[in-house]
């Protein structure tokens, strides 16, 4: 996206588990909606983390605000909370702000008169649609062709009957040969 953008997003909930999926369904429907889909999981993924730890680590208040805001060429995801202390990066990628700095190309701590904020930004250099599952091929296909119709079943002609007169060998043995001289239909060919 070519110049300048100033789209914003702003969550305020309380950080429980019951809350973060809610969460990152808001946050991956406002980036899908600004055309950042490729943003969706690292994003989600950074916002979380950090979600997850206001619940386990903030003492008393759990209510969190989260903000994303896109600039046309920077993403910048920030989570405020009530708690005053700063968070520590630990060595491990695992779990933490370590996970944060992996997804992200800066980060940090600030403190507030109200708490803290932790933010974290990514860098975007083009437009990162996603084509839907199921559009529409850059190719077609041939045209199709008529289909030739089937040819009709061979009819046959039914033997003139007879007068009944009572059966003989004779006659049985004809009516037996004339029988194999007649092709017969089956229901699959029609009648």
């Amino acid at each position: 996206m070519a110049g300048v953008v100033n789209r914003r997003c702003t969550l305020e909930v309380e950080a429980t588990e019951e809350r973060l999926s809610q969460v990152r369904r808001i946050a991956a429907a406002h980036l899908r909606h600004w055309g950042l889909d490729l943003q969706v999981a690292p994003v989600c993924c950074a916002v979380d983390e950090l979600l997850r730890n206001v619940a386990a680590h903030a003492r008393g208040d759990k209510s969190s605000v989260v903000e994303i805001r896109w600039s046309g060429r920077q993403l910048t995801v920030s989570v405020a909370d009530r708690d005053h202390r700063l968070p520590r990066l630990l060595t491990s990628l695992k779990g933490g702000l370590g996970k944060v700095a992996a997804l992200s190309d800066s980060w940090g701590t600030c403190a507030t008169a109200e708490g803290k904020v932790i933010w974290f930004t990514r860098l975007v250099k083009d437009a990162q649609r996603i084509p839907a599952p199921g559009s529409l091929p850059t190719h077609t296909a041939p045209a199709a062709q008529p289909v030739p119709p089937l040819p009709l079943p061979h009819e046959v002609p039914a033997p003139p009957e007879r007068a009944r007169e009572p059966l003989t060998a004779e006659r049985t043995a004809v009516a037996a040969d004339a029988t194999e001289d007649t092709p017969t239909l089956s229901a699959a060919q029609g009648r």
